[in-house]
This record gives C-alpha cells, structure tokens and sequence, in this order.
C-alpha cells in the first residue's frame, strides 16, 4: 500500500477549489511513494458547496476517472493536514490505496448485501435521521470488531452525504447519482485493511470515579448514596450559598466552576479513568444542564439509570491539547514494534540513532473527524488542532470534517475528536 493521495483548497467557486485540489493530487500521483490509481476517494466539503455538491461530484468522478468510488459528505468545517478551513468555502479530498475487494461502499440507496464481511466502518450519517444513534449501534453489530468512526454531517443550507460505487450498486437506482440526504452511508472494510482509531474527549477528569446509586430520569440524586449536588460541590471545592447576596463575586466564581464542569458516564464495572488519568474510549461526556438544590440533584444532558460510572470534568485549552497528544502518542506506539531486534538488545547497541528501531508499520493516511464546536479557537489559534496532529504523527495524507456529532465504536459523541489512521507494513 503507497501514500494516500491528498489535496485541500478553498474559493468562492466550487470549480476554481476542485482544480486546485485535483493539481496537488495529479503532482503527488506521479510520485514513486504514493498511490498511481487508488480507487476510492473520500470527499469533504463545507456547507458552502452543498448546493453544488453534485456537480462537484460529477466534475471529480470524470476528472479521475481511476477513482470508481466515492463516500463522503458535509460539514461547517473541513480538515487537512496541518490546515482546517472553518467557515468558509472549501473541500478536503483523500483517495486511498486499496483493492477493490476490501471495501464496499454503502448507503441508504445501495445498503451492505451478503458476500461482503465487514470488519470496520466508515460511516456518515444525518442527524436529523429518526433514531439515528440506534441505527448507528445497529450498523456497528453488522460488523465483526463492532467498530465504527465518522461522524454526523453539519450543514446550515443543506445536508448531503457522497456514496458512489463503481461496481454498479449505486447508479441506476432511482434519481441517485452519488450524493444523498439522510440515513447512513460509508464505506465498509474488509480485515484486511489495517487501521488504528482513537477517540480524544478533550477533558480530563477533576474527580474520582463515583456510582449512581439514585435518579429520576435525567436528573442525578445521589452519587455513593450521598446526594450527588453535595458531592458535586466537594469535588470541585466550591459552595453556592444560596441564601447570601446573589451578586457576591464568591457566588460568581463558584457558579462559573460549576458551568464550566461536565459529567463522564460509563457503564457499570468500566474503567472510566485509565492509569495516566485520562477517560478511556467508552466515557460519554455530557453536559450539566441544571441544579436541583430542593432535592439536592443534578440535571444531566442523558439518560440516567443506577449502576452507571460517573466522573466530574472539565473542557479548557490545556486539556484538549494533552488528550489530543495523548491519542497521537498512543497511535505511534501500535506503529512500534513490540521488541528490539536480538542483535539491538545488546550492551552498546543503545544510544545510537543509526541502530533505533524502525516502525513494524506506517501511516499511508488518516481521516480526522472533530467536532464543530472544537477547531482552532478551542485550541488557542487558527489551524492549532491540525498542527498539533502534524507535529504529532509527521507529514501524512489527511482529510477529515467538522462534525455535529462523532462517531467512534458503536457511540455517538459530542465534542470529541475521532482519528483513524490507515497503515501499511513499513
């Protein structure tokens, strides 16, 4: 498998960003390490081409006619590497390197059928489709890890989602020519294609780990059988004295501590917080949406039920930098090799760059899906997040949206991150 690959452009016409983007692809085709016709090409735009979004299509599909399936779709922002393009004019293109055989691409229009067995997904989806969290967790079951990455499409004129195959499957169905609205799509993979996928929440733990052990829908009572805003309160060593002047800067402080503070839940018997302090893949973070001081209780942003795990977080800066790190780190160390060569692990062998061990595999690209309300401000600047995985990961093909919603495994998140990197042996 050979480089993926990538190309990225904004304009105010859609026809000016697809040229320039289908230049950078074409000069990298023609290099020695990367891809001479891969056949599958993942296609992000913003939303302010969706209402051009089949011509943009049509226009890619005639001028690479060697990439025969397309999936894709709409976001307020879309990335690359070491660039994000939010709220503006612009397209994200990633053609990838495998064969034919080893993916399928789906959608509402053209659903997986039998003889093909999927390991992982790509899936895009809309989220104004009913039910669609529980469509998302259905699709997962279809494949054999249970694991799926993607994201929901975020769009202010229009939602549209690209799934076009070139085996026949997609054309000829109606009025569909590649570009949908609602439901799922994607591309399905076989075992074949290794990938290595990680989820960054952006928070970090500021409490320890508690049990529900009372609710009221979505309303917390108790945490460890003690009423859960008082264990709210002494987590974050704050007090809201509620009977004092409502104006007191203690008041203020104390509520803005509170607002800023999030709730990690996971399942009964998880490890929500692994060794290095951070939430594991499975923690859903949500929103406190209100206090209930007559009964002592805390209004969350998600079903509630006794037996969950819960700890206390917050979202800053600092937090989403390390966690984003974190994610990159982990992916580096799956490329490593599990062990030093015998004749490395010798006295001397040590110490030299010459004699390093090498990667057992590398990244041919990534897709990226990180929520809308994330992106450079969240990050401290323009482009910062896309940066932080350049310095990470190094210079690797990448494209990837921003999302109303991501997915990651059979879960719908929100203000997370999904990184999924396509690997090959080095």
């Amino acid at each position: 498998m050979s480089l993926f690959p990538s190309g990225h452009a904004t304009h105010p016409q859609w026809r000016m960003a697809a040229s320039l983007v289908l230049a950078q692809l074409r000069a990298q085709m023609a290099l020695p390490e990367y891809a001479h016709s891969p056949s599958l090409g993942l296609l992000y735009i913003t939303d302010h081409y969706a209402p051009e979004a089949q011509d943009l299509l049509d226009f890619l599909s005639a001028e690479l006619p060697e990439v025969t399936d397309w999936a894709g779709t709409v976001g307020v922002g879309v990335s690359a590497n070491n660039a994000e393009y939010f709220d503006e004019p612009a397209l994200s293109v990633l053609l990838c390197d495998l064969p034919a055989h080893h993916y399928r691409v789906f959608s509402g229009v053209a659903p997986l059928g039998l003889g093909f067995e999927p390991h992982t997904a790509l899936v895009h989806a809309d989220a104004s489709t009913p039910d669609v969290a529980e469509l998302i967790a259905e699709m997962a079951e279809r494949t054999a890890t249970g694991y799926l990455f993607g994201g929901l499409a975020a769009s202010r004129q229009g939602t549209v989602q690209f799934a076009m195959g070139g085996d026949g499957n997609m054309r000829g169905q109606g009025a569909a020519r590649g570009v949908f609205s609602g439901g799922l799509s994607g591309v399905a993979f076989a075992e074949d294609v290794a990938l290595i996928s990680r989820v960054t929440q952006g928070c970090l733990p500021v409490s320890k780990v508690h049990e529900v052990t009372a609710v009221d829908g979505h309303v917390l009572l108790e945490l460890d059988g003690e009423p859960a805003l008082g264990v709210l309160l002494r987590d974050l060593q704050v007090s809201l004295d509620l009977q004092g002047p409502q104006r007191s800067p203690a008041l203020q402080k104390a509520l803005e501590v509170v607002r800023s503070t999030l709730v990690g839940l996971s399942s009964p018997g998880q490890d929500s917080v692994d060794r290095s302090g951070h939430f594991g893949a499975d923690v859903l973070v949500r929103h406190i949406i209100g206090l209930d001081p007559a009964r002592q209780g805390i209004a969350v942003a998600h079903p509630l039920e006794v037996g969950l795990r819960l700890a206390f977080c917050q979202r800053h800066v600092q937090a989403a930098r390390a966690d984003l790190m974190r994610i990159c780190a982990e992916i580096r160390e799956e490329l490593e090799p599990e062990m030093w060569p015998a004749d490395l692990a010798t006295p001397g062998a040590g110490g030299s760059a010459a004699v390093a061990p090498q990667p057992a595999r590398r990244i041919a690209g990534a897709v990226y899906v990180s929520c809308s309300g994330r992106g450079g401000p969240h990050f401290g600047g323009p482009s910062a997040e896309l940066q932080i995985l350049r310095h990470a990961l190094g210079d690797v093909p990448l494209a990837g949206f921003f999302a109303g919603g991501e997915i990651a495994r059979q879960h719908l998140y929100g203000y997370t991150g999904v990184l999924t990197v396509f690997t090959t042996p080095a």
